[in-house]
């Protein structure tokens, strides 16, 4: 939904919300210790870390918190390293795979086929690639260096073929909820560890997370919301399986900009809760080790 993957640089911020640097009177806990998006995350000195590694500015909103919540957790796993393989899923105009591509890894980024683009909106709202050159990024990486480490290719993300298999790690940021239903969208996540991954590789993927309620939700259609018990029964699915995955946990709401909750146009920051329909979402992000 376009409101959803509104890109971070297309808002305002009025004159409450703060700006970096912040004063800490403590040393910094653990980054990102839950699994959803919290205001906690931001005032974390990591996070600025990372958004010099991106060369990305730093604003309070979701699709940001998605992409360091990828970043962080793929570095933090050690797969992201010389000669090692990712996967992208759904690349859109991410700035990820010339951050990796930087440190070394050879990526194969992925999207949707043209036709499926389009029919979708995304092309219009710039959240479809259909060339390597719309996720070149030369303030990251070099474009030669770029070109020999990343390739481009198109994927159906319900039908993932064969060859894209032996990956050290993959991911994508908010792209499973669009696959048709709750289920759709669970068995990717299943297929992108088990085909895709080799034993020991990372997967973390970040999706539609309904706040509201753990009954009532969108189950299918163009967008669905994953409930706690959707990402907990997927957990339980991929832990049954013999994968490892990291412990699917809500993060409190902890700082007054956590209560707050965009509204349509969805032009305003904070854009780190919205109201969809009759839900209030966030993002949420599942970290997964392929373990047979």
């Amino acid at each position: 939904m376009e409101m959803v993957e509104q890109q971070p640089h297309a808002v305002e911020r009025p004159s409450f919300v703060p700006v970096p640097p912040f004063t800490r009177t403590s040393e910094p806990g653990e980054f990102m210790p839950f699994s959803t998006c919290s205001v906690a995350d931001f005032y974390h000195p990591r996070l600025l870390e990372i958004c010099a590694m991106l060369n990305h500015h730093f604003v309070f909103h979701r699709k940001l918190w998605e992409w360091v919540f990828v970043i962080h957790h793929l570095l933090e796993s050690g797969k992201v390293k010389p000669g090692a393989r990712g996967l992208v899923f759904g690349v859109g105009s991410e700035r990820l795979p010339a951050l990796f591509a930087k440190l070394g890894a050879q990526i194969v980024a992925t999207d949707a086929p043209e036709d499926i683009g389009e029919s979708k909106g995304w092309k219009a709202t710039g959240q479809h690639s259909a060339t390597l050159s719309q996720i070149r990024y030369e303030d990251i990486v070099d474009g030669s260096l770029f070109d020999e480490r990343v390739s481009y290719e198109t994927c159906d993300m319900n039908h993932i073929p064969d060859h894209l298999r032996d990956f050290d790690f993959n991911w994508s940021s908010c792209c499973f909820e669009h696959l048709g239903n709750l289920e759709a969208g669970k068995q990717f996540v299943i297929n992108a560890v088990e085909k895709c991954l080799r034993v020991g590789g990372v997967a973390v993927h970040t999706t539609e997370f309904n706040l509201t309620s753990d009954d009532d939700t969108l189950e299918s259609g163009q967008t669905v919301l994953y409930r706690r018990r959707d990402l907990l029964d997927l957990v339980g699915r991929l832990r049954s399986r013999g994968h490892d995955v990291r412990p699917f946990v809500v993060a409190p709401d902890s700082h007054p900009l956590d209560f707050h909750v965009d509204a349509p146009p969805y032009k305003s920051i904070p854009h780190l809760k919205l109201a969809y329909e009759k839900y209030v979402v966030t993002s949420a992000g599942l970290v997964v080790t392929r373990g047979r």
